[in-house]
C-alpha cells in the first residue's frame, strides 16, 4: 500500500515553491517522496552527479566540502523548511557531502521530475534564481569577512545567525538546538580548532556563552553583538 503524501501545505513556508497556488503545491508534492534520513547518514556525496533535490521538513543536514588536500570544510547547516542539493542540477555534481546530524524527515524529487515542473510551473524556476542569488551573496559575505575580520569577530556573527535559525529557549539564554562541535565552528569560520576552544573558553569564563555535549548556549546576545559589530566595549 502506497503511503499518504505530505499535506502539500508543508512546501508553502519554502522560498523555492512561494507564490504557487493550491494545485501548483499539490503537483509539487505528488512527484516528491518523504522519507526518513537517520543520523550520521550520507544523504548525497561530493562530487556525485544530481540525481535528486532535496527539501528538510525536519532535523538538521550539514553541508561538508573536501578539498584536494583532504581537507574539511563545513559550507553550511542546513535547517527545516530550506532546500538543499536543488542547485547541483545546474552543475557538474554535488559541491559537497550532506549528512544528517539528528534523525531528520526530508522531501526528495528526481532531477528529472524537478526540471519538468520547472518548466510546467515558471515561477518555481524564477524562486530557484532568487534562492542562487542568495547564497552568491551570503559567498560574498563570507569572503569579505574572512578577508578583513578579526576572527572574534567571525565567531560571534556565526554564532548569532545559528542561534536565529535554530535557536531554542533554555533557562539560561537561547541554545542552538543541534549538535554543533567546535570543529564544526572553526570551518565555518575559517580558523582552526585551537582558536574558537581559546575564544569559546574566554567567553564561557565571562559568561558569554556556555556549552555541554556539542551544544552551545548563547547567554549574553548582547555582548555577542557587540563583539560581531565591533563595538566599543561596555563599562
Amino acid at each position: 500500500m502506497e503511503k499518504p503524501k505530505p499535506d502539500p501545505s508543508l512546501l508553502r513556508a519554502m522560498q523555492m515553491f512561494a507564490g504557487l497556488d493550491e494545485q501548483v503545491l499539490g503537483a509539487v508534492m505528488a512527484q516528491g517522496q518523504a522519507r526518513l534520513v537517520p543520523k550520521g547518514s550520507i544523504v548525497f556525496k561530493q562530487g556525485d552527479v544530481a540525481t535528486t533535490c532535496h527539501a528538510l521538513i525536519d532535523g538538521r543536514i550539514k553541508i561538508q566540502q573536501t578539498g584536494p588536500d583532504g581537507q574539511q570544510v563545513v559550507v553550511q547547516f542546513v535547517g527545516p523548511g530550506e532546500m538543499y542539493g536543488t542547485l547541483a542540477m545546474f552543475l557538474s555534481g554535488y559541491p559537497g557531502d550532506a549528512i544528517a546530524v539528528t534523525d531528520s524527515v526530508e522531501l526528495v524529487w528526481s532531477v528529472d521530475s524537478m526540471k519538468a515542473l520547472m518548466l510546467a510551473h515558471p515561477r518555481i524556476a524564477l524562486n530557484t534564481m532568487a534562492m542562487l542569488g542568495n547564497r552568491l551573496e551570503d559567498m560574498h559575505t563570507r569572503v569579505r569577512q574572512l578577508s578583513t575580520q578579526r576572527v572574534e569577530r567571525r565567531v560571534a556573527y556565526t554564532l548569532l545567525r545559528l542561534a536565529r535559525q535554530a535557536g531554542r529557549a533554555v533557562e539560561v539564554g537561547v541554545e542552538i538546538d543541534f549538535p554543533l562541535t567546535r570543529q564544526d565552528l572553526a570551518e565555518l569560520t575559517g580558523t582552526t580548532l585551537h582558536t574558537v576552544s581559546r575564544i569559546l573558553s574566554a567567553w564561557e569564563s565571562a559568561g558569554v556563552t556556555a556549552g555541554a555535549r556539542q551544544h552551545i548556549v548563547v547567554v549574553k546576545a548582547e555582548a555577542l553583538v557587540a563583539i560581531a559589530e565591533d563595538l566599543p566595549a561596555q563599562t
